[in-house]
């Protein structure tokens, strides 16, 4: 008998489903109990790669609370890549439709700080341009130099207090989280990356590069919405993360 793919995948998902008919092992033998504790290491495979990925939002849940999170997060999002550092992609969006964690606002900017961590630390190497090559460039042309940044540069804008909240579940006499709006900017000046929180202004900033603006158009979309938008901070702060690879036409 064949079974059932779709069945298959939803009874291996959920331990509360009956076991598929017409189940065997390799010489033909009916393979309950097999398959019960094949489906429970699926399971706790999966619920300890979210473990993995989002250690602070483990923790502000609680252990138990993250248990049932996971339990329900890998029946509706099974994996759809068996490399394991993928999983989790769909958290941010799960967390505000998950009930218990409905209400808790902040949430889904963490879990999309510590999803951009992760694929910062997986992404491909490039070389920094030099700064003295930067500093060389006369005002006019830097200003109309479109920059590449880093592959594995990442910015995670927040109306929450993202940063702030990262630190103090995370580093030891961190300051309590204030209700502020932060930007934060994933940079791997190293072999692991760091979060930086932005200067004010500095996500529109930085945003505006990606989308492939100039320099020069980018600053001014910061300094539109944020007047005291300071430029030479954010400048330093992607030079001293290495985080401009190119910069020219």
């Amino acid at each position: 008998m064949i079974v059932d793919q779709t069945e298959f995948r939803h009874a291996l998902l959920d331990p509360e489903q009956p076991r598929p008919d017409g189940l065997v092992d390799g010489i033909g033998r009916p393979a309950g109990r097999r398959f019960d504790v094949y489906r429970n290491n699926v399971a706790v495979s999966l619920a300890e790669a979210l473990e993995t990925a989002f250690p602070v939002i483990r923790k502000l849940l609680g252990d138990k609370n993250f248990r049932t999170l996971s339990a329900v997060y890998l029946r509706q999002h099974p994996p759809s890549s068996p490399l394991m550092m993928h999983y989790g992609a769909q958290m941010p969006d799960f967390l505000p439709v998950f009930e218990p964690t409905s209400g808790i606002g902040y949430l889904p900017d963490v879990a999309r700080l510590e999803l951009a961590l992760r694929e910062s630390y997986h992404a491909a190497d490039a070389k920094a341009i030099d700064p003295l090559n930067l500093q060389a460039m006369p005002p006019d042309v830097l200003m109309n130099a479109q920059v590449a940044l880093a592959p594995s540069l990442r910015l995670v804008r927040s109306k929450w207090p993202v940063h702030a909240v990262w630190r103090f579940n995370t580093e030891a006499d961190a300051p309590k989280p204030q209700m502020v709006q932060q930007d934060v900017l994933v940079v791997r000046p190293d072999l692991d990356p760091v979060p930086e929180l932005l200067p004010t202004g500095g996500g529109i900033f930085v945003d505006a590069l990606l989308r492939g603006r100039t320099f020069g158009e980018a600053a001014d979309e910061a300094a539109v919405e944020v007047p005291e938008f300071d430029l030479a901070q954010t400048l330093a702060l992607l030079i001293g993360a290495e985080a401009i690879t190119a910069i020219g036409d």
